[in-house]
């Protein structure tokens, strides 16, 4: 049983667009006691981490970045039940949850993940799995929280066996429609204990679909005196649109107005950066608050990128230092036994399409453990320079994805 070497737990949680949900399919299992508006005690909590992320994770190489905190939050709420002493109280820190309990934190994210399945005209589905080397047992009550809270599924797998890493690699392709493959690696490390996996599967067409026959060629400003060529889609609608003295902002609604993307293009006297560094969450409240309906132009581009991004320097500075720390990391609510574990990794991946139909996203979350404005007249909005976007379930506020695009790289 790997006496006294310590543990490793991977924990995934992908969001992404593809297939549709049912709504007569159990999301959470109705012996689960939680209500339906529980999930107002994490929106608060799961964008404060969104905004603090913004301003601490890099960029990549293109100077681009997009990732989901609400995959990150998911993820490290599972792992919350699995902690004690002071590294509970740093992921609660981390997760902005100090003062929620972790059976209420259960019950939030039971009744979020409920909220997000349900939606009419566009296609959204949550799955969970937990996978468990056979040489260790889960605490009960890890077992049950995991299995009722976030309805995941148990599974065993042999470290020896090379079958292992192809089964989770299939559920995680099968979840995500193929968009995220070779999730883990053969062979599986010797220490791996468990993986914690979360799909979000997310697919929206634009109310106001772009019409393709107006997509046009035109310079982007990547940088002062550097453009390069991209494809501008055109709308001309009445959207909710808000502008001051920083940026310019429109909210693109999905076919059932539930979700939202949101555009902000900072103005020539500001930039990209700036926003970020500016952005908090409580800007992001005011500036909601600011839209209006207002008829106008926008032109955006249609791009394809993929973005990868180590977490664990950027968690440590967010209050979670204990968790990486082998000596003083504390799991053992996680499985039974005196086994030691310690996060070694957090790495998100993520992907995301914009087109004239609509939007395609994803993102995969890995915890690796060893052991206001007046009326507007009509507005012109051309994003041709570094902007930053966001896309937001409606119904909960909840911020599912953002990113900061400064070279928005043609789709393939």
């Amino acid at each position: 049983m790997f006496k006294n070497m310590g543990g490793v737990l991977v924990i995934m949680a992908l969001f992404l667009t593809g297939c549709g949900s049912d709504d007569s399919e159990e999301v959470i299992p109705s012996h689960v006691d939680y209500s339906d508006d529980d999930f107002n005690q994490i929106v608060e909590p799961n964008n404060e981490l969104a905004f603090n992320l913004l301003t601490q994770v890099e960029p990549n190489e293109d100077n681009n970045l997009f990732i989901s905190p609400s995959s990150l939050f998911m993820a490290l709420s599972m792992t919350y039940n699995g902690a004690d002493g002071e590294t509970k109280e740093e992921i609660a820190k981390t997760l902005q949850a100090s003062g929620i309990d972790v059976k209420d934190l259960n019950k939030a994210n039971a009744s979020l993940i409920s909220k997000l399945h349900h939606h009419s005209d566009i296609e959204l589905d949550i799955a969970n799995s937990v996978w468990v080397n056979d040489e260790f047992s889960l605490e009960e009550d890890f077992q049950k929280n995991t299995q009722d809270h976030f309805n995941a599924e148990v599974e065993e797998f042999n470290i020896t066996d090379s079958d292992s890493s192809k089964r989770i690699n299939q559920w995680v392709e099968d979840a995500t429609n193929n968009k995220i493959t070779d999730i883990v690696e053969a062979p599986l490390d010797e220490k791996l204990v468990a993986l914690l996996i979360n799909a979000i599967y997310f697919k929206g067409d634009w109310k106001y679909e772009f019409d393709s026959e107006l997509t046009e060629t035109r310079p982007f400003q990547i940088s002062e005196g550097e453009t390069i060529n991209v494809s501008l889609m055109r709308l001309e609608e009445e959207l909710n649109y808000m502008e001051n003295e920083h940026v310019q902002a429109v909210e693109l609604p999905y076919n059932d107005e539930d979700l939202s993307m949101h555009v902000f293009l900072p103005k020539e006297n500001y930039n990209l950066e700036e926003l970020k560094e500016d952005l908090t969450y409580e800007k992001w409240i005011e500036w909601q608050e600011s839209f209006d309906e207002t008829e106008g132009v926008l032109m955006l581009p249609k791009f394809e990128l993929d973005y990868e991004v180590i977490l664990n320097d950027t968690l440590v500075e967010l209050g979670m230092a204990t968790a990486f720390d082998e000596e003083h990391a504390n799991f053992s609510k996680m499985v039974q036994g005196e086994d030691r574990l310690w996060i070694d990794k957090v790495k998100q991946k993520s992907y995301i399409k914009v087109n004239e139909e609509g939007t395609e996203a994803a993102a995969a979350t890995s915890v690796e453990m060893k052991t206001v404005s007046a009326n507007l007249d009509a507005f012109q909005m051309v994003v041709d320079r570094p902007f930053f976007l966001t896309i937001t379930d409606n119904e909960t506020g909840v911020i599912l994805f953002m990113g900061a695009i400064s070279y928005p790289p043609e789709i393939e």
